[in-house]
Order: C-alpha cells, then sequence, then structure tokens
C-alpha cells in the first residue's frame, strides 16, 4: 500500500515539473490583440512613440486647358478689302516677325496711290499760291477775299494729303517712297508677330472684305495655362506658387509652372481661373490642348506619425497601440497625406494620447495574422 502511494506521488511531481519546464505561450483576449512573452519582445525591435504635430502639405489635384493671352494671338485682316493674289501659309506653320505671309491685288490700291501723288503735286501749287497771295495781301495788292481762297485751298489739300497717307500705310505702302514709277496694283500684307498659323480662311482668288478675318496667328512664348480651380480650394493658393503640369498622353513628363494670375471671381460651377506661366516653353505643347496639374498645399499642424508605423491589411490601415509592455491592439486609422517620411492621421483625437508603435507594426501585424490561422 505504502507503495501505491508513493508511486503516486511521484507521478504527481513529475506532472509539476512537465508543466514547469512547457515554454511561455503567448496569450490574447481576442483577433485584434497580441501579446507578446518576454521572450519574443527579445527578438522583437518595437519603438513607442506619440502622434506628433508637423507641417504637412496635401497635394491638389487640377485641370484646365492650355491658353493664349490676347495680345499674342492677331486676327490678320485687310483693312480695304481685296483679292488674295498669293501666300504660302498653311495651319500649323511657323513664321517671323516682318515676313510677307500674303500678297494682295485690287484696282483701288492703284487709285489710292494715285489720288495721293495727284494731291501731293496740288498742294505744293497751292503752297506757293498761298505764300504769293499772303505776300500781295499784306502790301495791299490783293483782297482778303484771294488770299482766302488761297489759305482754303491750301489747307484743304493738306488735310487731304494726310488723309491718304494714313490710307496707304493701311495697305502697308510707305506714302514718303511712293513715286509715279513705284505704283502698284499688289500690296503686302506682313506678319505682325513671331509665331505660328493657327487657321487660313481664305484661298488665292477669293476677295475679301475689310470685315473679314484672312488668317489666325499665334505667338506661343507667352503661352499659359488656365486652371480651373473650386472656391474650397482658391483660397489655399497664392501668386508665384510652383506647381507640377502635364498631358493625358503623356503623364511621365512633367512641366514646371508658377502661378501669375488668381481671378477674383468665380463662374457659374463655382471655379475661379487660375492662369500659370509654364517656366520653359515646349513646341509640342498648343493652345487648346487639356492638361492635369499637381498643387502642393501646405496644411500647418497636422497631426502624423513615420510611415512604418500605419500597416495596410484587407484594403485598410492600421496601427498598433501599446497597452502595456507586452499587450498591443490593432486599430483602424484613417489617413491622409505622406510627406518627407511622414503620414498624416485624420482620425487623430482617438490616438492623441495612445502609446503607438512607431517601429515593427509589420511584425505584430504578421504574429496577428499567424495567431489567427492557428
Amino acid at each position: 500500500m505504502k507503495n501505491i502511494y508513493k508511486l503516486m506521488l511521484m507521478l504527481v511531481i513529475a506532472s509539476c515539473n512537465t508543466k514547469n519546464n512547457e515554454p511561455e505561450k503567448a496569450v490574447s483576449k481576442n483577433e485584434n490583440t497580441i501579446v507578446l512573452t518576454n521572450e519574443q519582445l527579445k527578438n522583437t525591435t518595437i519603438k513607442i512613440g506619440y502622434l506628433e504635430k508637423r507641417s504637412m502639405s496635401s497635394l491638389l489635384k487640377v485641370n484646365g486647358k492650355i491658353d493664349v493671352p490676347p495680345q499674342n494671338m492677331v486676327s490678320v485682316s485687310m483693312p480695304l478689302g481685296g483679292y488674295l493674289k498669293s501666300t504660302k501659309l498653311l495651319p500649323g506653320l511657323h513664321f517671323s516677325k516682318g515676313e510677307i505671309i500674303a500678297v494682295m491685288e485690287d484696282q483701288q490700291y492703284i487709285q489710292l496711290q494715285q489720288d495721293y501723288l495727284i494731291t501731293k503735286s496740288k498742294l505744293n501749287f497751292a503752297e506757293k499760291e498761298f505764300v504769293r497771295q499772303k505776300e500781295l495781301n499784306s502790301s495791299q495788292a490783293s483782297s482778303d477775299k484771294v488770299f482766302q481762297l488761297a489759305e482754303a485751298d491750301y489747307k484743304t489739300l493738306r488735310i487731304t494729303l494726310v488723309s491718304l497717307a494714313e490710307k496707304l500705310r493701311l495697305i502697308n505702302v510707305n506714302p514718303d517712297r511712293l513715286t509715279e514709277k513705284s505704283i502698284s496694283k499688289s500690296v503686302n500684307i506682313y506678319a505682325p508677330i513671331n509665331g505660328f498659323v493657327s487657321r487660313v480662311n481664305v484661298n488665292i482668288g477669293k476677295y475679301v472684305n475689310p470685315s473679314d478675318v484672312l488668317f489666325e496667328l499665334i505667338n506661343p512664348s507667352d503661352i499659359h495655362l488656365n486652371l480651373k480651380i473650386f472656391e474650397k480650394d482658391v483660397t489655399n493658393l497664392f501668386i508665384g506658387q510652383k506647381l507640377l503640369a502635364y498631358t493625358n498622353n503623356d503623364f511621365k513628363k512633367k512641366y514646371d509652372c508658377k502661378i501669375l494670375l488668381i481671378s477674383k471671381d468665380l463662374t457659374e460651377d463655382h471655379t475661379a481661373n487660375v492662369h500659370c506661366h509654364f517656366e520653359k516653353y515646349d513646341k509640342n505643347l498648343l493652345p487648346g490642348m487639356y492638361m492635369n496639374a499637381e498643387i502642393e498645399i501646405e496644411k500647418n499642424n497636422s497631426y502624423a506619425l513615420p510611415e512604418e508605423s500605419v500597416v495596410d491589411f484587407e484594403g485598410k490601415s492600421y496601427l498598433f497601440i501599446a497597452k502595456d509592455k507586452n499587450n498591443f491592439l490593432m486599430s483602424e486609422v484613417k489617413t491622409g497625406n505622406h510627406e518627407k517620411g511622414y503620414i498624416e492621421i485624420s482620425n487623430e483625437s482617438y490616438f492623441e494620447k495612445s502609446k503607438i508603435v512607431t517601429k515593427g507594426a509589420y511584425t505584430l501585424l504578421m504574429k496577428l495574422k499567424n495567431k489567427s490561422e492557428d
């Protein structure tokens, strides 16, 4: 009987020793909690931190199109009308200022040159007659009426000559160089700017009226980007602010721009026009082309954490809160912008005083996932 009791006692002691020698296991309270043993903590690099207030920048994505200021877009017409004799212009063709872009002809050009030269000749005679009559009138050798008639003829012809000279300049004829030997039925149209042809509205032989637009020309050296900005975002922009623009066809190629002008009124769709200047002109950028833009907007005193504090799992973002030395709770978090290794926390009120795992969050996630699979 004593041997039986001794045997039972030995079995109990052996059982207790076996339990004491078993390795320490992690215990969790729920599926979002992970408890690490002291041994596991030694083999895991975990750092604890708190939410930080930082100056973060958000990225505003907008769109617009390339525009040309009015002074860089020219509609070419012929003030006196006429027939188009010749032109080499085609849409997209580049030209230089002062270059002949078209030749016009009409009989009225001949008549205008003729009238000018005849009036000039008459004025020369009238001027001499006016001087002679003035001298005669001063010596009482001529009546006041004759002198006044000579003066009126002289002034009338002088006015007519000035008027005809301005008409000649309208058709690009220099009246100072006009002689009876240089009268021509044809006149040239010169390019008023440097640039390229946007549109050609006439063909050779066509008669055009003074109000008709022959060509539309564009100087692309000062093209700008016109962005549509919603009213809630306008207050975050300022003159001189930098931004990046890109086309839909080549989103990898970014163009440096700077805000030049912000409209002071809103359109019907509650957007404001923001005009931006390209830092460097690219001939591939054409007026009317649609573009996208990215603008960094600075936000002061945003709450943020190091990026490695936040882990993604099944389409959501999480961080781990240290309840104590060994106990960690995985909690869903709303994130914002990323900048310089930090990530903005949108629902910061839930974590303001919490001890947050700033390093080792991914390791905790892996251990939690492995635990849930066991």
